[in-house]
């Protein structure tokens, strides 16, 4: 039932956004809303926390559920990042499972089967990067998916890189859309606040510039987040940041921060960047780098990370 402050046409459809490791989710759905709001790097995992995007397209929202890429691991931080993807598939109308076209696809759509700990719901196939114009009979393989999993409905063949019958795709979710009120009727981008994307913009820039020189093991948090009013600077709407990365060994420190503080010199400009053109006001960004050993197995830690427990979690909570 509509809300009396929405316009009766309103439809509304959340879509879960599943998928291997680097199979594309979240180039995808900037490409979907416009803009870059879910980080992108070509290391695996990038993604570790669901969250939601949202776009309009006349009088239909699309919610959009970006989410960890699926794994199998024992570690007790990829327990919970397969869980936030079980979070994100929680209540969706809809799965968009990515198949990228140059890595066994089939295959791929297995692993998925065997990896979650949910059934499926009503589910749409991508094969990805149509871009690159692979030699695969996706046909064939469709019709094999269909099979391994009754909820499987459609297929499409897609580059978000040149565009590839994104606009087929978009017209589809519309028109599988049902009628009911909008969830972000305010005009939210996300459902996340300023402090997450401001940790995941850091993130990122850390992912960009270190490249293979750091493993997996890095993370950060936000000490403090404070909106300044300055009537004499240039943008009035600024915000003052600490923030600290945080690494499993001291080595790592030394590899973060560079020569003379290079390193984090570059990824604070960076992350800088992003994160202004996010509030539209200049932002004051002061980065740390702390040891935090074996903060991936930390339940205290990951829990301020906003991963919360998995079933499977261990139950050994040590001290930060």
């Amino acid at each position: 039932m509509l809300l009396e402050t929405q316009h009766p046409h309103n439809k509304q459809l959340t879509v879960a956004v599943l998928g291997k490791p680097n199979a594309g989710k979240s180039t995808l759905i900037n490409n979907l809303i416009g803009f870059d709001l879910a980080i992108v790097s070509d290391k695996p995992q990038t993604t570790r926390n669901q969250f939601q995007c949202i776009f309009t397209i006349d009088h239909t929202e699309i919610v959009l559920v970006d989410t960890p890429g699926i794994h199998k691991s024992a570690q007790e931080l990829n327990k919970r990042m397969n869980h936030q993807v079980e979070m994100g598939a929680d209540g969706a109308d809809l799965n968009l499972v990515l198949l990228d076209m140059a890595d066994k696809p089939e295959l791929a759509f297995k692993e998925l089967l065997e990896s979650i700990q949910f059934q499926l719901g009503p589910t749409w196939i991508l094969f990805t990067k149509a871009d690159l114009n692979f030699n695969v009979d996706t046909e064939a393989i469709y019709a094999r998916i269909k099979e391994l999993s009754p909820a499987v409905q459609k297929k499409f063949i897609i580059s978000a890189k040149d565009g590839t019958n994104i606009h087929e795709l978009t017209g589809a979710l519309c028109d599988a859309a049902q009628p009911g009120p909008h969830l972000f009727p305010d005009g939210s981008a996300s459902n996340k606040n300023e402090r997450f994307f401001v940790t995941e913009y850091i993130r990122e820039q850390a992912f960009r510039i270190l490249k293979e020189e750091l493993p997996y093991e890095i993370a950060v948090v936000v000490d403090e987040y404070k909106d300044i009013k300055d009537k004499d600077a240039e943008a009035p709407i600024s915000a003052h940041v600490s923030a600290s990365i945080l690494v499993n060994r001291p080595s790592q420190r030394a590899i973060v921060v560079g020569r003379g503080g290079s390193i984090i010199k570059e990824i604070g400009t960076g992350a800088r960047k992003k994160i202004e053109a996010m509030v539209g006001g200049k932002v004051h960004l002061n980065l740390h780098v702390k040891v935090s050993p074996k903060w991936f197995s930390n339940n205290w830690v990951l829990d301020e990370l906003g991963l919360p427990r998995s079933q499977t979690s261990a139950r050994v909570w040590r001290s930060k």
